[in-house]
């Protein structure tokens, strides 16, 4: 399990939310925590690459977990993780001859995110301010082919000395889970595929009471079923993409 904080210090917040999670961590399971400030990396030049990042990198390939933690700054992803993430561009992924990305050595590794800011709990749930920063760190993790496995936030973190006793059981009960993450485990094309002929079963047989009771005519019959399982099938998974994916841990 490898930690990687992102900020400008190494005791705040965030700092204590990676404890928290890594002191989860059984035994058994190597850990280690990196603090990006002790590391002067620096990108990549042509053939000539930093010895820094190869240091990072070959950290990362040794892990199975990574906890990526960074705070809220302006809205958006702290500096010093945005800058590691784009110094390790051209390792995390692979490109293609029109400059696509695509996983590479790192793919089906897993990953837990933490993000904290100074806003209060009710407004970030509102407006949702470190939404952008789960973003960026899972646009670059899903480019990879990097896992998802949960995401913290915590807010209030103005003049805060010590974690909430809550927040912080519930660091350690993610990182007492992440002892049994499996190698492979992102099934989200085959719950879709479920999810489908669930819809398709449940219509054909709601649709099959209606026209038994003659509730909808008879004539055209499999058109209107057909159409009505895709259509509720699109606006379904554009609901539960929403709420799974694009709305992030606000609270």
């Amino acid at each position: 399990m490898l930690g990687i904080l992102g900020s400008h210090r190494n005791d705040g917040a965030t700092d204590k939310m990676l404890e928290a999670v890594m002191a989860g961590v059984q035994k058994a399971n190597e850990t280690e925590v990196v603090y990006l400030e002790d590391y002067p990396f620096k990108p990549d030049q042509g053939d000539k690459k930093d010895p820094v990042l190869d240091e990072l990198e070959q950290k990362m390939l040794e892990s199975d977990v990574w906890v990526l933690a960074a705070p809220t700054y302006w809205g958006g992803l702290a500096g010093k993780m945005k800058d590691f993430f784009d110094c390790m561009r051209q390792r995390l992924v692979r490109f293609d001859h029109t400059g696509g990305t695509h996983p590479d050595r790192f793919k089906d590794k897993h990953y837990l995110s933490i993000t904290d800011c100074y806003t209060g709990a009710f407004e970030n749930w509102v407006t949702g301010v470190t939404d952008q920063s789960f973003r960026t760190i899972d646009k670059v993790m899903s480019a990879a082919g990097v896992i998802k496995v949960h995401e913290l936030v915590l807010t209030n973190t103005w003049g805060l000395k010590e974690l909430p006793e809550s927040k912080k059981q519930t660091c350690l009960k993610w990182g007492q889970r992440l002892n049994s993450v499996k190698k492979r485990d992102d099934s989200t094309l085959k719950r879709y595929i479920e999810l489908f002929f669930m819809i398709a079963f449940m219509a054909l047989i709601t649709m099959g009471i209606q026209f038994g009771f003659k509730l909808v005519p008879s004539q055209g019959f499999w058109l209107r079923y057909a159409s009505f399982v895709v259509i509720f099938y699109v606006l379904l998974g554009c609901i539960l993409h929403f709420f799974t994916v694009v709305k992030h841990r606000r609270r």
